[in-house]
């Protein structure tokens, strides 16, 4: 997707999920936290009531003098995929996923702007890798949505919460964000908006 920057924006806690823009199995939460956030895990009054999220027990894992304690069975699959993923970003290059990203972004936003389709967000706001797309007045939502699923196999987004039935959301993420897809995407939204 994009370049992040957690120590330079001075982000304390930052987790994702292996099954967006590295394209592995859902399953997987990687996880950052900032040395003042490590520091503030470690000085709790108070012990953690379980073991879910108990971070001072799971980063018994790793670390300078670290005694391992079991905590959970490793999703090894899961690992072993995210490995693979690892690899193809790799063999890609950062800077090559960032800039693949970026260009099926503005191949999309400029499809969907024929189309007569509008982005929620700024331009200077936007993440190439999510795309909300305002619904135009007199659409049905879930009758465009379930026709590009049952006609096009193609899954968009509702939108969530107060943007129920105002915002479609359509990823690209990982090896989904290619010219291929982008033009199934707008071949389908000009068949069913017809």
């Amino acid at each position: 997707g994009i370049e992040l920057k957690a120590d330079e924006w001075g982000a304390d806690v930052v987790y994702s999920g292996t099954q967006k823009c590295l394209s592995g199995l859902p399953g997987i939460s990687p996880i950052t936290f900032s040395d003042d956030s490590v520091a503030a895990i470690k000085a709790r009054k108070h012990k953690v009531q379980s073991w879910f999220l108990d971070m001072n027990l799971i980063m018994g894992y790793w670390g300078e003098g670290a005694k391992r304690s079991y905590h959970h069975t490793a999703p090894v699959n899961a690992v072993y995929a995210l490995h693979e993923a690892l690899l193809m970003l790799e063999e890609e290059g950062l800077e090559a996923s960032f800039a693949r990203h970026k260009a099926n972004h503005l191949s999309l936003a400029n499809g969907l702007s024929q189309l007569g389709l509008e982005l929620a967000v700024a331009e200077a706001w936007r993440l190439p890798q999510l795309n909300s797309v305002l619904i135009p007045e007199g659409v049905d939502d879930a009758q465009v949505r379930s026709r590009l699923l049952n006609e096009f196999d193609l899954e968009v987004g509702a939108g969530l919460g107060e943007l129920a039935g105002k915002q479609w959301r359509i990823g690209l993420m990982g090896t989904s964000s290619s010219a291929v897809n982008i033009n199934r995407c707008l071949t389908a939204f000009e068949t069913v908006l017809a």
